[in-house]
C-alpha cells in the first residue's frame, strides 16, 4: 500500500508554482490521492487542489509539500508542529538550504516516498512565552533593539541562575537548524540538525563577552531585559510577535522533534551547508 493518500500544499507567497502544482496534481491523480491547498493560496493561482484551513489540512495530509524557499518551508514546518505528516521541501528559484529537491525531481521523489524509500529527519523548535502568547519558531527568537531606542541589554539566565549578559544589537536563541541562518551571519557557530539544544548568539555585541552560548536540551533559559536596556522587538522566525521592555523576562524553551523534515539521501546536511554557505577549505600555502 502506498504512503501517499493525502498530500497538502504550501506555496510561496509570490513565485509562480502553478506549473509543479499541476505536476503534483497529474502525479496524484494517477494514484488515487488526494491534493489539499491552503484556500488563501490556492486562490491567488487558480489551481485545482481542494481549499481547506491550517488545521484541517495539518490533521488530513499525510505529507507536506513546501514550494519555495526556506521562509516557505519554515512556514510549512511550524503548521505541523505537534502533527504527524513529514514535509518535503521543493526548492523553486533560489537555493533553499531546508529544500531536498528542485522542481524536477519532484515526480521520483513522491515515487519513493509512496513507496516508503525515504527517511525523516525530526527538526526542533524554540518556543518563547510572552504574558499569555505563545510562539513557535523552527529558526529563532530575536530580540531586537527597536529602532531609535538603546541597544538590547539582555541577562541570560540558566537553570535559574545568572549566566552571563549581552550588550548587543540583538540576542539570537536559535536552534539547531537556525545555526545557520541569522545566528550564522552574526559570527555563531555552525551545529548539526541531530544536536538537542538552543543557541544563544549577539549580534553586534559590544560587551565585555561577545560569544555564542549552546545549551542542552533540558536546560531552563531565561532572557532577563536589563533596566539600562532600550525596548526590544521579539521576532519568531523573522515574524514580529510582541514587545518588551526593561525589567520583562522572556521565557524560551526547546521543542524537541517539533516537526519532521523528508529526506531521499541525495545529500548530507553538511553537503548542503557547502552549497548553501559557500563554504571552501583554508587557503593553501604558496
Amino acid at each position: 500500500m502506498g504512503y501517499i493518500g493525502t498530500v497538502g500544499l504550501v506555496l510561496h507567497p509570490e513565485r509562480q508554482c502553478a506549473p509543479t502544482v499541476d505536476a503534483v496534481l497529474d502525479w496524484s491523480r494517477a494514484r488515487g490521492a488526494k491534493v489539499l491547498g491552503l484556500a488563501d493560496e490556492v486562490a491567488r493561482i487558480g489551481c485545482r487542489t481542494v481549499p481547506v484551513g491550517d488545521e484541517e489540512m495539518t490533521e488530513t495530509a499525510d505529507l507536506l509539500i513546501s514550494l519555495g524557499g526556506d521562509g516557505t518551508m519554515l512556514r510549512a514546518l511550524r503548521l505541523v508542529v505537534g502533527g504527524h505528516a513529514p514535509v518535503l521541501g521543493v526548492n523553486v528559484g533560489r537555493l533553499g538550504f531546508l529544500a531536498e529537491v528542485d522542481i524536477p525531481e519532484l515526480p521520483a521523489a513522491l515515487d519513493a516516498i509512496d513507496g516508503h524509500r525515504f527517511s525523516v529527519e525530526p527538526r526542533s523548535g524554540v518556543r518563547v512565552r510572552l504574558g499569555d502568547d505563545v510562539e513557535t519558531a523552527l529558526n529563532d527568537i530575536v530580540l531586537l533593539r527597536s529602532p531609535g531606542h538603546r541597544s538590547a541589554a539582555v541577562a541570560v539566565h540558566v537553570e535559574n541562575q545568572p549566566f552571563v549578559r549581552y550588550t548587543a544589537d540583538a540576542v539570537v536563541v536559535a536552534t539547531p537548524t537556525g545555526s545557520t541562518a541569522y545566528s550564522f551571519s552574526a559570527g555563531g557557530p555552525i551545529v548539526s540538525p541531530a544536536a538537542e539544544g538552543l543557541l544563544i548568539t549577539p549580534v553586534a555585541p559590544h560587551s565585555a563577552f561577545n560569544r555564542s552560548v549552546f545549551l542542552s536540551a533540558g536546560e531552563h533559559l531565561a532572557l532577563e531585559v536589563l533596566s539600562h536596556s532600550g525596548d526590544l522587538a521579539v521576532e519568531a522566525d523573522g515574524r514580529l510577535v510582541g514587545r518588551v521592555s526593561p525589567g520583562q523576562v522572556v521565557e524560551v524553551t526547546m521543542v524537541p522533534a517539533a516537526a519532521q523534515v523528508v529526506r531521499l539521501g541525495h545529500t548530507t546536511f553538511y553537503q548542503r551547508a557547502q552549497r548553501k554557505l559557500r563554504l571552501t577549505g583554508s587557503a593553501e600555502p604558496t
